[in-house]
Formats: structure tokens, C-alpha cells, sequence
């Protein structure tokens, strides 16, 4: 965004960033119908894992689901599904890899020899990567999750000004310092012109295995309060779950029976109705 900007650019012919988005179509043969980002404004707070989360809760619930992993330097959806490269393709064209549950996926992991080889690439490099994912990669699902890379930069704003996106998801743990970052995303989103379905809160409590108490272990939520402020609903308050913890680490994200993110897939499949 530019930082002399203090205008609304909705209908600006100047090139500022956040003016209304130039979306470029994706592969010939792809077939997307939604496309949901899921954001927030710092690292850690479990975008991965709710990216995930909800591609496996909208196979439950019948539709074809993919995963974006558009953390270009920080990938983590492969390891979550227990699924790994090459991804294919024919010169023109790259397939994404299908999990155990058919869940498509495309990572930088995929692409490259050594998965655990740091991707050390400038801001623009990056986001073609992003760009060469959406354009590129042959995708056949309903529902298209785009996990982001923490913050308000170069991969948001390209993934906001290139995708079609439908809807955010907002990922944010109790802290009242993640208050003041969740409002940056929101005001991005708002900027970009780009619909946020609501707010994820992760890490929201534990379970005490003896009594069933719940445990604040970050503190009193703040979820319910930012909600109010921008007028959004709260999709899911996630507690710290060992069991998850575990088939995630195991790459078997989709073996995990819990229900937390339940609301959230009904919120996202409203969007085949509209």
C-alpha cells in the first residue's frame, strides 16, 4: 500500500496497491468455485492448522477441497497431511497432490529436492510463486483454501489483487496484544474489498484431563470483544488438544475426529448457495 495514500481508491486510476483488484484467471482446466483466504495479522497462531482443518471438514461434508499453501517460506501443509513431492506435470501445467482423504495440495515443499531446504527469495519472487500456484497448477475442487504467510504484505496483497477470493477466515489466539493485529487484517480485507466471514480464535483454552476444567492458558479471550468491534461472528474457539497436536505431527490431520471447526465449514459451504 502506498504509504502516501490517504484516499479511498476504490475508484483510483493512480497506482496505489490497495485500489479495487485486477484478478487473472487460473489454469485453463482448473474448475474453482470458492476461493477463501485464511489470514491474520501474526505468526504462530494456527493458520496452517485451520487451513487444514477446514479443507478435511468440507470433505466430510461432501465437496472436493483444497489447500493453496501460499506460506512460501514457511510451508507447513505437507507435513499436516503427511503428503510429499514431486508434484507432476507436464511442462505446461502441474497437478497438485492428492491426500489420503483426496484433499489437493500444492506447497513450495512439493517442488523441491530437499523439503527442508530454506527458501531464501526476495518479496516479489515469492509472490510469483503464489501467482504461478493459482495460474499454473490444475486444481478441480469446490472449495480452495488459501493458507497465508503472517502480516500485510507482498503474498496477502498479491493473493487479494490476483485470486477471486470469496472470503477470509481470521485466525487469532486470546492475547489482547493479537486484538490489535486481527484489526489490521480486518482493515486489509476491507481495503482490498474482499468479504471476511469471521474470526477463527485458536489456542483458546485447555481441558483439564482430571476435572474437565477450563484452563485460560494465554489468558482471558479478547475473540468475542474484537467480534463486536468490527461486527463479525466468531466461527470457532479451538482449545489446545494434545490429540490434535498429535496427528498433526504424525501428518495425519485427517484422522483427527474432533468437531471444532464444524460451524465453520456450514459458514463456508453458504457460499455455494450464493
Amino acid at each position: 500500500m502506498s504509504e502516501a495514500c490517504t484516499h479511498d481508491c476504490s475508484s483510483c486510476k493512480s497506482n496505489c496497491d490497495h485500489r479495487a483488484p485486477q484478478h487473472e484467471p487460473p489454469h485453463a482446466r482448473s474448475r474453482i468455485q470458492k476461493v477463501i483466504g485464511v489470514v491474520s495479522g501474526k505468526g504462530g497462531v494456527g493458520k496452517s492448522m485451520t487451513s487444514a482443518m477446514l479443507a478435511v471438514s468440507m470433505r466430510r461434508l461432501g465437496f472436493k477441497a483444497g489447500v493453496l499453501d501460499a506460506d512460501i517460506t514457511g510451508p507447513s501443509i505437507p507435513r499436516l497431511f503427511g503428503v510429499k513431492g514431486p508434484a507432476t506435470g507436464d511442462g505446461e501445467s502441474i497437478n497438485p497432490v492428492s491426500s489420503r482423504t483426496g484433499v489437493e495440495i500444492m506447497s513450495i515443499n512439493l517442488l523441491l529436492d530437499d523439503p527442508e531446504a530454506p527458501v531464501v527469495w526476495r518479496g516479489p519472487v515469492i509472490a510469483g510463486a503464489v501467482k504461478q500456484f493459482w495460474q499454473e497448477v490444475v486444481w478441480d475442487v469446490d472449495f480452495l483454501f488459501v493458507d497465508m504467510p503472517p502480516g500485510t504484505g507482498d503474498v496477502p496483497l498479491t493473493v487479494f489483487q490476483t485470486l477471486p477470493v470469496d472470503g477470509i477466515v481470521i485466525v487469532s489466539s486470546p492475547q489482547e496484544l493479537v486484538g490489535m493485529i486481527v484489526g489490521k487484517a480486518v482493515q486489509m480485507a476491507q481495503m482490498m474489498h474482499v468479504p471476511i466471514l469471521g474470526l477463527v480464535e485458536n489456542m483458546s483454552y485447555a481441558v483439564c484431563p482430571d476435572c474437565g476444567k477450563h484452563i485460560n492458558v494465554f489468558g482471558d479471550s479478547h475473540v468475542d470483544e474484537i467480534a463486536d468491534k468490527y461486527k463479525l461472528p466468531v466461527l470457532a474457539k479451538m482449545p489446545i488438544d494434545p490429540e490434535l497436536a498429535k496427528e498433526a505431527d504424525a501428518g495425519m490431520i485427517e484422522m483427527f475426529a474432533g468437531d471444532y471447526l464444524d460451524n465453520a465449514a456450514q459458514t463456508v459451504a453458504k457460499l455455494l448457495k450464493k
